[in-house]
């Protein structure tokens, strides 16, 4: 079977573990815009055991998704101890790139100001994007033009982590890929202006980029592409491969989140790289 198959059939069973996850802690819904997508969900865990903040964008191709449907993932981080914000955004088709990065750099700000009023130390921040959300993030954390137009400070961003991340546009997408980009931009776009690594700046936030030669969507070498622009800037990146072929997209970029650290060598080491930080 090949890549893309054994993604397309991987959703039922991830479906039926969210579904099922345990639910630990409330979210809070903050609103940060008038549209329905732009809103995030703050969580606090029951017993905190980091000092990291991790704010998380999720993926859904950029016409789907929302901080409630990935709630298993705000419940995961809560259970290991993090405060996380979960933030959304407008979606494709209807709102075209980049609304979905001026939403994320907006509600970036909003969280902050949020937290600071609550008196919560925001101080030491890791970025988390999957996907969509990988490609969004990496242009928010390294590309200094967007954040200076919203007026976005990420002075207290610590660390960066993408998983199967879009990077690069140079790379042949595949059937799907190129649908869900055909949404994304308006016909007569210049795509480079929406392409992580032709934006990237150099930046001293380290990044670590979770990717899999068996993803069925995105190919490896956007991770390589990305990793190369990174090295000729200077910018500390590591590229952390998933070795397991039953991994594909969806499963390594969201579903990791309902398994253990001894089922996911991927999730094991996700955690050990922010704690290390």
């Amino acid at each position: 079977m090949n890549d893309f198959l054994r993604e397309s059939f991987s959703y039922f069973g991830m479906y039926r573990r969210m579904f099922a996850a345990k639910k630990t802690v409330t979210p809070e819904c903050v609103r940060y815009g008038k549209q329905k997508e732009q809103y995030y969900h703050y969580y606090e865990p029951q017993t905190r055991k980091s000092d990291k903040l991790i704010v998380w964008v999720h993926g859904g191709g950029w016409n789907a998704g929302s901080p409630k449907f990935f709630d298993f993932v705000g419940q995961r981080m809560a259970a290991e101890g993090y405060r996380m914000i979960s933030l959304g955004y407008r979606l494709s088709p209807k709102y075209k790139y980049p609304c979905q990065l001026i939403d994320v750099c907006r509600g970036f700000r909003h969280a902050m100001r949020f937290l600071a009023e609550k008196g919560i130390d925001t101080s030491r921040t890791v970025v988390v994007g999957p996907s969509a959300g990988a490609h969004l993030t990496s242009i928010f954390c390294y590309n200094d033009a967007v954040r200076r137009k919203t007026d976005v400070d990420i002075s207290n961003v610590i660390g960066y982590v993408g998983f199967g991340g879009p990077y690069s546009f140079s790379v042949k997408p595949g059937l799907t890929l190129s649908l869900l980009l055909n949404q994304l931009f308006r016909k007569d776009c210049d795509r480079r202006r929406g392409e992580p690594v032709s934006l990237m700046d150099k930046s001293s936030i380290p990044m670590l980029l979770i990717q899999s030669r068996h993803d069925g969507l995105i190919s490896f070498a956007c991770a390589e592409q990305f990793a190369e622009r990174a090295a000729a800037l200077g910018n500390q990146c590591e590229i952390y491969e998933v070795k397991d072929r039953r991994d594909t997209h969806s499963w390594y970029t969201a579903g990791l989140f309902l398994e253990s650290t001894e089922e996911s060598p991927a999730l094991g080491h996700f955690f050990s790289w922010i704690d290390a930080l």
